[in-house]
């Protein structure tokens, strides 16, 4: 492969077999790199252009250490930059629709924190008050952002959260002096929103939001809460825009997404056998009635508040597939799925996540369930892109930190299968005292 001309897209092949290939890490700019005259041709477009036409990494460096705000760390020798090592060729893929990344400063109970999703399943693991709940609330506020009619990433964030009396300031860390917040994500490696504010911020209105290329098109998104909200659809949605009800607007956009009709044509053949999984599940279909669901089924038509609220969580995800919001380029947050359900049904429940991640749809959930873990790590494929995500106080400094692994027994530390493994013993334990 020869070398390509400075100004190559990134995400075309670099023959790191004959240079060698750094990235610096830029905050709402776009790099390209390339490779040529046997050596490091950088070229590196930021937001007011100072770094555009860099020959080398070091006067790259150089340049965009002085630039306010550089996403690059300070060294010694002078900036932090990642080298690829010689020996193969790097690509990398743009999911311009998915969630790379999520960064927090000093956020809720965070310090700061890091993440990079995966553009399929991400699993969210860990104790109470680790922040699961809170990173997909943060990530879906700027999906949500991408909408025409959506709020302000601002807005949203006091709305998804309700802080009291709506001060977003109460979403900064609470910390002796105040504090300033920080909340950013990135929708592939070209598209950032940025919010800040400080633990004195009043309204949402205050704080400073920033955009990189937002919203361009708009993601489509659902995030499925914990409380099932379908049995009590007829009339919350009226009641919600009239009147100052103290629900998190999660509970207003699920229904909002169930009310929408579906799609107009015969699903293809992906979204048919996730239709039949769940129709299977469910013995019937979802029908709407005057704001009521029903299952329809062998038994008749019975009313959602007669229906079992595990199949009710079945009949949620049928609606979102029938009428096109969970498809291709799509992110579904789905809170504790295990919550009310039956062991039995953890099966297909990660059997249709499966599915809708090879669909294209970029999964988010938080659980504390040993059988989804297992049931993820033993039906998932050589093919499928699960990410683990284990947050968890660090020993000494007690901080809110995420270690993120692709595998199943990569999960550190990983407290739901610790807890399996003490019942095991415990009875092992037992066993042996009651045969002595």
């Amino acid at each position: 492969m020869q070398g390509r001309r400075p100004g190559t897209e990134l995400s075309a092949f670099i023959p790191t077999e004959i240079f060698d290939v750094y990235v610096c890490e830029l905050d709402f700019g776009e790099f390209e790199r390339a490779a040529g005259n046997g050596g490091l041709g950088l070229v590196v477009h930021a937001v007011d252009g100072r770094l555009a036409g860099a020959r080398t990494a070091d006067r790259a460096a150089h340049r965009w250490s002085t630039l306010p705000g550089s996403g690059c760390k300070r060294q010694a020798t002078g900036i932090d930059l990642l080298r690829v090592p010689s020996g193969g060729e790097y690509a990398m893929t743009d999911h311009s629709s998915k969630i790379t990344r999520i960064r927090l400063e000093h956020f809720t109970g965070f310090d700061t924190l890091d993440l990079r999703p995966s553009p399929g399943i991400n699993v969210l693991v860990g104790a109470n008050g680790t922040g699961k709940t809170h990173l997909m609330k943060v990530a879906y506020a700027a999906c949500d952002a991408t909408r025409p009619a959506g709020a302000r990433f601002a807005d949203k964030l006091t709305r998804v959260f309700l802080p009291a009396e709506g001060r977003i300031g109460r979403l900064a860390k609470r910390r002796q002096g105040g504090s300033q917040a920080l909340v950013e994500v990135w929708l592939g490696r070209k598209r950032a929103i940025r919010a800040s504010f400080s633990s004195r911020t009043k309204s949402p209105e205050s704080a400073k939001v920033l955009r990189w290329k937002w919203p361009g098109t708009e993601v489509s998104s659902v995030y499925i809460p914990v409380k099932e909200m379908l049995a009590n659809a007829p009339g919350f949605r009226s009641l919600y825009a009239e009147r100052s009800i103290h629900f998190e607007e999660i509970y207003h956009d699920v229904l909002d997404r169930a009310y929408l009709p579906p799609f107009l044509g015969a699903p293809d053949a992906q979204r048919r056998r996730i239709l039949g999984t769940l129709k299977r599940v469910l013995n019937g279909e979802i029908e709407l009635k005057n704001e009521e669901f029903f299952l329809a089924g062998a038994r008749g038509r019975l009313e959602f508040t007669l229906l079992a609220e595990g199949l009710r969580k079945f009949g949620l995800l049928w609606l979102l597939v029938r009428n096109g919001t969970l498809l291709e380029g799509s992110v579904l947050f789905w809170d504790e799925p295990e919550t009310n359900l039956n062991p039995k049904l953890f099966g297909p429940v990660v059997e249709i996540l499966l599915e809708l991640q090879r669909l294209g749809v970029q999964v988010f959930i938080a659980t504390h369930d040993y059988v989804i873990l297992k049931q993820l790590d033993l039906q998932a494929t050589s093919e499928d892109e699960i990410a683990y995500h284990a947050l968890h106080q660090d020993d000494g400094t007690r901080a809110l930190v995420c270690n993120t692994t692709d595998s199943y027994l990569g999960i550190d530390p990983n407290m739901i299968s610790e807890a399996f493994t003490e019942i095991y013993d415990l009875e092992i334990r037992r066993s042996l005292g009651e045969g002595s």
